[in-house]
């Protein structure tokens, strides 16, 4: 256990909610919290993208189709709206915590740029080993705002890089195994960071990694490093509904000292459950310590009731239900761990497949097929109809609004042949297994007969 403090929020007045009880918290109860508080229940059904990101955070883009899909899932919202909010600046795709993108909402720009500076300035210190002074950064940075006001339109590396001439300087095989082949990205990183260009995708899509860029001259947050810490805290936890200690600082990429700081400030309450009182092997399943959570989300989630009925959801693997906390493993029945496809995902941090989920709880994976313009599931225990529903569903959407479901930039058709063969190779054998089963136990009940 921490030595932070059980409290609430320094500005509440409210006493300190009762923790609900430890073995109250099951694995089975926190999937489907989980789920509630990612809006996969229904409860964000006809919201904005900017509402959806605000409550179940921000979409991480990879090249892929997981912001397109994040959105679908949770409200309904076709890809042709999304990418018109991307056109309005609603929404941006835009470095933010550990300096990785993400699609967020417009209230967030300005301090989740601010959180991914340290990943830009990192960037400089990586060509100044290669002898490249700040003042030749600073230099080419106003080059490229020159440049880019000057234009008619966004302008993509290879025009900017045309343009620029000599400002740009080749580092050369040395910088080429540093990952520094110019230094014209680590200027555009740092004028992004700072907000004084934006990225945009080349074809207006999301799921590619083609940009250009143009100005911007996005005002500064106004807050100070701490309070854009303490900001993601308390916003990270309220996505979540509570995460652990080493969960926290994963995402957010703070220091051990900075984390305590951010918790203690938001109030955070520090929440046993079965697993993390059960043990240093229950513990160690559980992939963590207790959960630390918003004081007011500890008062709601003892009173929490988890849904009777099925609650069907296809997800790309980097939504935000996984990628947050990344325990993809916790959301797997302990029955589920056993089989002999899912032994080495139950140990991963993240999933190789798009996972197929009920309530939080993962029932199967798929991939896209395109030659075929079909999914393809394999369900651990069978489909139900509104399992073979939403797959319908999801499987016309991809058709219509995207063509295909690529996972990350690099993905491809061919690429995933070899996963897409595993999938039906397994959902093959699951369909023999329950066959056979289901033989036995005719033979078995006309024999007792």
């Amino acid at each position: 256990m921490s030595n932070l403090p059980v409290t609430t929020h320094p500005g509440s007045t409210n006493a300190p909610a009762t923790l609900p009880e430890p073995q109250s918290l099951t694995p089975e109860r926190l999937r489907a919290w989980a789920w509630h508080r990612q809006g996969l229940d229904g409860s964000l059904a006809g919201r904005t993208a900017e509402q959806v990101f605000a409550r179940a955070g921000w979409a991480r883009s990879v090249g892929g189709a997981n912001p397109y899909l994040t959105l679908f899932a949770r409200a309904g919202i076709r890809r042709e709206q999304v990418d018109a909010d991307v056109v309005a600046h609603r929404i941006l795709e835009l470095p933010a915590a550990r300096g990785c993108t993400y699609v967020l909402g417009r209230d967030d720009f300005a301090w989740a740029l601010q959180l991914g500076r340290d990943a830009a300035d990192s960037a400089f210190r990586v060509v100044g080993r290669l002898g490249v002074d700040r003042g030749e950064i600073t230099l080419l940075e106003e080059q490229v705002i020159h440049t880019l006001a000057e234009a008619e339109g966004p302008m993509d590396p290879r025009q900017l890089k045309d343009e620029l001439g000599d400002s740009v300087r080749n580092l050369g095989e040395e910088g080429k195994k540093k990952g520094a082949t110019t230094t014209l990205p680590t200027a555009l990183g740092i004028l992004q960071s700072d907000g004084r260009i934006r990225r945009v995708p080349a074809n207006g899509r999301l799921d590619q990694q083609r940009y250009a860029y143009e100005p911007w001259g996005l005002p500064p947050s106004g807050l100070d490093d701490g309070d854009a810490r303490t900001e993601l805290i308390r916003r990270y936890l309220g996505w979540t509904g509570g995460a652990t200690f080493k969960q926290s600082q994963w995402f957010t990429a703070f220091t051990v000292a900075q984390t305590k700081a951010a918790l203690a400030a938001v109030g955070a309450v520090e929440v046993p459950t079965a697993q993390s009182t059960g043990g240093r092997e229950a513990q160690a399943a559980a992939g963590g310590d207790a959960l630390w959570m918003l004081p007011d989300d500890v008062g709601r989630l003892a009173a929490f009731e988890e849904p009777a009925g099925e609650q069907i959801q296809l997800l790309a693997g980097t939504d935000s239900l996984f990628l947050l906390r990344r325990n993809a493993a916790d959301l797997l029945a302990e029955e589920d761990r056993d089989k002999p496809a899912l032994e080495s995902l139950a140990l991963q941090a993240d999933l190789p497949d798009h996972p197929i989920l009920d309530r939080g709880r993962i029932i199967g994976l798929w991939q896209y097929e395109p030659a075929k313009e079909r999914i393809v599931p394999w369900l651990f225990h069978g489909a139900t109809p509104a399992v073979t529903q939403r797959i319908a569903e999801v499987e016309a959407w991809i058709r219509e609004d995207l063509g295909d479901f690529r996972a990350f930039s690099l993905d491809s058709p061919a690429s995933r042949q070899k996963r897409i063969d595993a999938l039906a190779a397994s959902a093959a054998a699951s369909a023999a297994e329950t066959a056979a089963a289901a033989a036995t136990g005719s033979a078995g009940g006309g024999a007792s007969g």
